[in-house]
């Protein structure tokens, strides 16, 4: 009796340490922009109000889970009658979509050092579609720093309607603290 309670103690105690760390996303220390081409012209802004949880742990990988999000009524491109119109419903409907979501499915290695290789799920005006990024993650304090980026198409998620000036890509730049 006294050994099976020994073991099942131990086994507990390894399954504890493949758990990854929890933690959570820092909003005012973090950053998301974007960038397209409108015209043309490079036109660069950022989302705030990043909020969720991070599981993570470097050495194992399999344990790693990000849900974090964004508040779509933050848009900022720094011109306020650009800002309201990317608020309407052509292009974030922020009224009827106040968040986009993204939630990881896997986190792996990568080939290029120092990077790790994250998937997962990407919801912007209720349309969710799979995508997957390059990441470095730096631990930063008692957590760490998570910086990547990667391009989507704005159709696939209804955003922008069909406008012949705006490209169809855009360009995601992240840097989320998560502690």
């Amino acid at each position: 009796m006294y050994l099976r309670l020994l073991l099942l103690v131990a086994g507990i105690s390894m399954n504890l340490g493949l758990m990854a760390q929890q933690y959570k996303a820092l909003g005012d220390s973090s950053s998301v922009g974007f960038k397209i081409k409108n015209f043309g012209v490079s036109v660069s802004g950022s989302i705030k109000g990043l909020q969720g949880s991070v599981k993570f742990d470097p050495q194992h990988l399999d344990a790693c889970n990000f849900d974090v999000s964004v508040q779509t009524s933050t848009v900022n491109t720094g011109i306020e009658m650009r800002d309201n119109h990317l608020k309407k419903e052509e292009y974030l409907s922020v009224d009827a979509f106040p968040k986009i979501t993204f939630v990881s499915t896997k986190v792996t290695s990568s080939n290029k050092d120092g990077y790790l290789f994250m998937f997962g799920n990407l919801t912007i005006k209720g349309v969710t579609k799979a995508i997957s990024f390059p990441f470095k993650a730096v631990a930063s304090g008692s957590g760490y720093l998570f910086t990547g980026s990667f391009t989507i198409n704005r159709k696939d998620y209804t955003v922008g309607g069909s406008s012949i000036s705006m490209s169809d890509n855009v360009e995601v730049d992240l840097k989320v603290l998560a502690q």
